[in-house]
């Protein structure tokens, strides 16, 4: 069982906390630890090793300051996630996130959604727990960062998926933090469109006409997934930064639509009007906006904040990027272990003598590493289910890694424990 902190003292939002997690905290697989005092902080982080930190950015004991200055410290608390947590009728999310700038920031939370939103935001990291060490990873390690969810049919979790890349961005320096709500509103729109009108097929007109006896997207969504076969679509949302601009893809598995079509009807009216909204304010933030042929999916680039950039990283940015096709063979089983794989995009099949034995995603940060490290032969052979992007590092590049940043050591000795805890899972399962 992984382990979550909770810096706060205060008994208000401790109880809004506790009543988040009363119903399915249980089932994430995660305990979690409250540290009260601001004297218990450093040593809780720096022993207890949290992978997510719950952080009450408005306690009336804990500092904020205080917290922020201890991590900046010490490289070797790094290795966590932090949602921030706060009060926006006495605080200013702006100013919070840019007194966390240099943190590793994931989500901000108002107190008045912890009981409806924490247990989500909670469970989509953890689902990707890859998004816990981009940062560090994308900072130190290699060039671009990239990410992807597969989002189920819930309107009401987007803006959680919207806000993971959009604050990451902040933080990272890419984007200023006046257009923040601007672009997690966009990308929010381009995805409750992806849902409602290609997951579930709402038509212009059923949507008018479910407005006018007063029901809402979330109502018309809900009522459209009682339909198994509409219940079961995904909609996939990736993004890749480089150290120009990010770029964002929305995908999902509806039949698609006349975007011409869609933007003659909508072109006399508001932007903010029920129809249409979505494209509009996603030109309104973004560039080179396109959908493809068929309409099912949109991407578009924002382009970063001149001055803001980070240094280029020291680690891997020399590394071979290579980009194999749907069926290519990334290493074969025998075959001598000597490169290390950054999964930047992509899924992949790992078989042992002719059977599939498991997948590999971005959520596994790395493959091979086993072999890499013990300087064994590969005891499986990895194939690209899609078209995949991967960083291919030498023992050389990995070892002066390891020489100039030794906490590297608990953030690899986390991945593979993870990795053998869940193959010590599936063989339970199957035994």
């Amino acid at each position: 069982m992984g382990l979550i902190a909770l810096v706060n003292s205060d008994k208000a939002v401790l109880g809004k906390v506790r009543e988040a997690f009363r119903h399915g905290g249980k089932n994430i697989g995660y305990s979690v630890r409250v540290i009260a005092a601001e004297h218990r902080v450093q040593e809780s982080l720096n022993y207890d090793l949290p992978e997510l930190v719950m952080m009450n950015c408005g306690d009336p004991v804990i500092r904020l300051s205080a917290i922020a200055d201890q991590v900046r410290k010490d490289s070797w608390l790094h290795s966590f996630g932090i949602i921030g947590l706060y009060d926006s009728s006495k605080q200013d999310e702006k100013a919070l996130a840019e007194e966390l700038r240099d943190l590793n920031l994931l989500v901000m939370l108002d107190y008045s959604r912890i009981r409806s939103h924490l247990l989500k935001c909670v469970s989509i990291i953890i689902e990707n727990w890859q998004l816990i060490f981009q940062r560090e990873v994308s900072n130190r390690l290699v060039e671009n960062m990239s990410g992807s969810f597969l989002i189920e049919n819930d309107t009401l979790a987007v803006p959680i998926y919207a806000s993971i890349p959009v604050t990451n961005l902040v933080q990272m320096g890419f984007l200023h933090s006046e257009d923040k709500m601007g672009l997690q509103l966009a990308l929010s729109e381009l995805i409750v469109n992806a849902i409602e009108h290609g997951n579930c097929g709402i038509t212009y007109e059923e949507k008018s006409a479910g407005m006018a006896h007063g029901l809402s997207v979330v109502d018309l969504v809900m009522e459209k997934c009682t339909d198994p076969e509409i219940d079961k679509k995904r909609v996939r949302f990736t993004w890749e930064s480089d150290k120009k601009k990010t770029k964002f893809v929305i995908r999902d598995e509806g039949l698609g639509f006349d975007v011409s079509s869609m933007r003659r009807k909508t072109a006399s009216q508001d932007p903010y009007a029920f129809h249409g909204r979505g494209i509009k304010m996603a030109e309104l933030f973004c560039s080179e906006l396109s959908y493809n042929g068929k309409g099912n999916e949109v991407s578009f680039t924002v382009y970063h904040s001149e001055g803001g950039g980070r240094q280029t990283p020291e680690g891997f940015s020399g590394e071979e990027v290579i980009c194999p096709g749907k069926g290519a063979q990334i290493f074969s089983e025998g075959e001598q272990g000597d490169f290390l794989y950054y999964i930047s995009s992509g899924h992949f099949s790992v078989y042992h003598k002719g059977h599939q034995v498991g997948s590999l995603t971005p959520a596994d940060i790395f493959m091979g590493e086993m072999s890499f490290l013990l300087n064994n032969r590969r005891s499986a052979t990895v194939i690209a289910d899609e078209d995949a992007k991967l960083v291919k590092i030498s023992r050389k590049s990995f070892v002066e890694v390891m020489k100039h940043y030794p906490h590297y050591g608990i953030f690899l000795s986390k991945l593979l424990a993870r990795k053998l805890a869940r193959s010590n899972e599936e063989r339970t399962a199957l035994a």
